[in-house]
């Protein structure tokens, strides 16, 4: 074989970026399938070809019959399968002998140099189509390792074609990737040479190349578009804490700071809005309501309800439901469109929620009356309504920041109506009035709402859908 041939296998090597000892494994293989096609070949050979000079040689394997009959019960042990139909065990009709094992008995094999003076046209042929099969193998063998610790990764790709069944995304040359029906945005279109971002659900090998199904309705794909586009969560500083997504409508993230200073909900709005309105351009629109976590249930459902304003929020912790108690005008706006604010906020916090209006739970109060759970961490300071006051109390006391329910530590009742007779120089009326709008302003503090993004709207149709 000449040199010319040793070299176009480096640069083809090169070119594919596979590496150049798999080529002459796999010539060496097509050079052997190509001997065992013509008359009179040897039953076990082998063929070695040289490095440097790219001469080959074809060497017949002489086989003792007692060894040749122990390597094909062996071959028979391994490849015995239970026919389906009958049960019984199934042995191939013609086992072939794997070439590893020769090796292990080569002590007791001879050999001899059988090499054809030219295997002609046929032989050629034959090479070729096997090299060529090696190569394909190889490249798919590469993609699939190259895509397969990738999922959950955002990738932009090219449209190239779109169907009822599936859209298929170029990815880069040769590497495709498909966007089925079931995980493409309801209302969204992909036109042809439009460029695309979408996340990796998942990464399989086939005989055609590694199967890599994208996505444009998971939940991740708005994580890693605001990692894209905020720094402070692609450096740690910023957390995303939950996603919880309607694809197409809307989307509400929780997010944390770990960094003092660091404003979570800011960070992620950016200058004007400018970081948001990124995400919510490539989302074609969906709209996006950034809660900022809070470990405290109640405090954290109140704000993920945004942008309704919530009066109180009860908590059952053993169920895990909240009780919502909202104004009777922001009852419509607390569930949304179809529910889809109050599922959304469950999604989010994953507590259960109910939520009321003050006519409505008042009603059911004097109706049914109210008993509240001992709750540990609870604030203990129990309002003049009779119920027991919803926030956490702070650590290593009884009850939470407000001022009027601390200072019944200093008496022997946990009432708050019961603050001026005990300490004096106040009605307990308005102590208990004061007390009360404090509370009331802690689950949904009108002064630091939720950023609330809606997109494409202007101020008088934000009214008009506070005022549905």
């Amino acid at each position: 074989m000449s040199r010319e041939i040793l070299e176009a296998m480096h640069a083809l090597a090169r070119e594919k970026g596979i590496e150049p000892e798999k080529l002459m494994i796999a010539l060496e293989d097509a050079l052997l399938s190509a001997y065992k096609k013509q008359p009179g070949s040897a039953k076990y050979a082998r063929v070695e070809m040289d490095r440097e000079t790219a001469d080959f040689r074809v060497i017949e394997l002489i086989i003792p019959e007692r060894l040749e009959a122990h390597l094909i019960v062996e071959t028979i042990d391994e490849e015995t399968t239970v026919d389906p139909e009958t049960g019984e065990m199934r042995e191939p009709e013609e086992p072939e002998i794997d070439p590893k094992k020769f090796a292990e008995y080569r002590d007791q094999i001879d050999e001899r140099d059988v090499t054809p003076d030219d295997f002609g046209r046929i032989a050629a042929q034959t090479a070729k189509q096997v090299i060529l099969q090696r190569i394909r193998e190889a490249e798919r063998d590469m993609m699939y390792e190259e895509y397969r610790d990738r999922v959950g990764e955002l990738i932009t790709g090219i449209v190239q074609q779109s169907d009822s069944r599936y859209t298929l995304v170029q990815l880069r040359e040769r590497v495709e990737a498909l966007l089925p029906k079931s995980e493409q945005v309801e209302g969204e279109r992909y036109d042809h040479s439009q460029r695309i971002k979408a996340v990796i659900k998942e990464v399989s090998p086939s005989t055609k190349g590694p199967a890599i199904i994208v996505s444009r309705r998971d939940p991740e794909l708005i994580k890693k578009l605001f990692e894209l586009e905020v720094p402070e969560i692609a450096d740690g500083l910023v957390e995303i804490a939950n996603v919880a997504r309607e694809p197409g409508y809307r989307s509400k993230i929780a997010v944390i700071s770990h960094t003092d200073g660091v404003d979570p909900v800011g960070a992620c709005v950016g200058p004007r809005g400018s970081r948001v309105r990124m995400v919510v351009s490539e989302l074609r629109g969906e709209k996006i309501d950034i809660i900022p976590f809070n470990e405290e249930p109640a405090r954290f459902v109140a704000k993920a309800l945004s942008p309704a304003r919530v009066r109180e929020v009860l908590v059952d912790d053993e169920a895990k439901q909240a009780t919502v108690i909202v104004p009777d005008d922001q009852l419509s706006l607390a569930i949304g469109r179809e529910g889809q604010n109050a599922r959304l906020a469950a999604r989010l916090t994953g507590w259960r929620v109910d939520i009321r209006s003050e006519t409505e739970f008042a009603a059911e109060e004097a109706e049914h009356g109210y008993e509240e759970e001992e709750v540990q961490g609870r604030c203990a300071a129990v309002l003049s309504n009779g119920r027991r006051c919803p926030n956490a109390a702070l650590p290593g006391s009884r009850y939470c920041g407000i001022e009027g329910h601390q200072a019944l530590a200093a008496i022997a009742t946990d009432n708050v109506a019961d603050l001026a007779s005990e300490g004096g120089g106040e009605p307990a009326v308005e102590t208990t009035e004061r007390a009360l709008a404090e509370v009331e302003a802690q689950p949904a503090d009108p002064e630091a709402p939720p950023a609330e993004i809606l997109t494409q709207e202007t101020p008088p149709a934000r009214a008009e859908e506070q005022a549905t």
